[in-house]
């Protein structure tokens, strides 16, 4: 029973840091050190990974008819609009799933430690809050989905790559990325809200593939619940952000990872 409790909570972490620029991974590791799965280490990296796909649902139902591409008879069966965004969210996919493919066992094991990950965090803070003040009287040059190119698409799915490092944070590199290039920031968020779909199933299909399926009756409901509230969570988040951005910048999300990672730091290498 205590497990499942802990899934719920670790469901409710992942469900707000995967969506907020504010790296999963470093919260996961703190809330590991609290909240630690009775599992072996294997099931709690592929339950880390997993419960992505809940959160991943969440940007599904939201963005369902901008996602879904076929239409009725009398629209043609396929929505253009629709197609055309996935063949972007495919070209930006390429790089970091080539890369991750190849890497991601050597990823893990060199950077899934306290210090890279305190040090991305608090690297990616201070990125946050410089780009924030360089873009600050800069106009956007691409506001909408529609008026992105493949270019441009292929470029952000390049700062991806960036995130295959622990304490990154995945939107954080295709958020500041996409706005360092021109876009707004909305829709850097919701880019990386499309990118995420096909990046984060291929990443926990892979552990999945590496772990098995060899689940218990405890395991499988323990990975089922924290999917659940990572899906419910993720949905709050996303709105939330979405509000947020129309209203103020990403300055905020920078000193809150470097304070992060300073406590991150400072629980490994001072208290415990």
């Amino acid at each position: 029973m205590f497990d499942i409790i802990k899934a719920i909570l670790l469901g409710i972490i992942e469900g707000i840091t995967e969506w907020l620029p504010i790296s999963s991974t470093g919260h996961l590791i703190l809330a590991d050190e609290f909240l630690s799965l009775g599992a072996d280490e294997a099931f709690k990296e592929m339950f880390n990974v997993v419960i992505q796909l809940g959160a991943i649902m969440a940007v599904v139902v939201l963005y369902w008819n901008r996602l879904w591409p076929f239409t009725s008879k009398e629209k043609g069966y396929i929505k253009k609009s629709s197609m055309s965004l996935w063949m972007k969210v495919l070209v930006a996919v390429v790089p970091s799933a080539i890369i991750g493919l190849f890497l991601d066992d050597w990823l893990d094991r060199t950077f899934y430690k306290p210090i890279p990950v305190s040090i991305m965090l608090i690297v990616y803070g201070v990125l946050f809050i410089l780009v924030e003040r360089f873009n600050r009287n800069r106009t956007p040059s691409v506001t909408t989905v529609r008026g992105m190119s493949y270019k441009t698409a292929l470029i952000i799915g390049a700062f991806q790559i960036l995130a295959l490092i622990p304490g990154t944070s995945r939107s954080g590199a295709t958020i500041l990325g996409a706005i360092l290039i021109g876009c707004s920031r909305s829709l850097s968020a919701e880019f990386s809200f499309y990118l995420a779909v096909p990046t984060m199933i291929g990443a926990s299909l892979l552990k999945l593939v590496k772990f098995g399926f060899n689940f218990t009756g405890l395991e499988f409901v323990i990975l089922i619940t924290g999917m659940i509230v990572a899906f419910i969570v993720s949905v709050l988040a996303i709105k939330f952000l979405l509000g947020y951005i129309k209203k103020k910048d990403f300055t905020f999300f920078g000193y809150y990872r470097i304070a992060l990672g300073l406590i991150v730091l400072a629980y490994f290498y001072l208290i415990k």
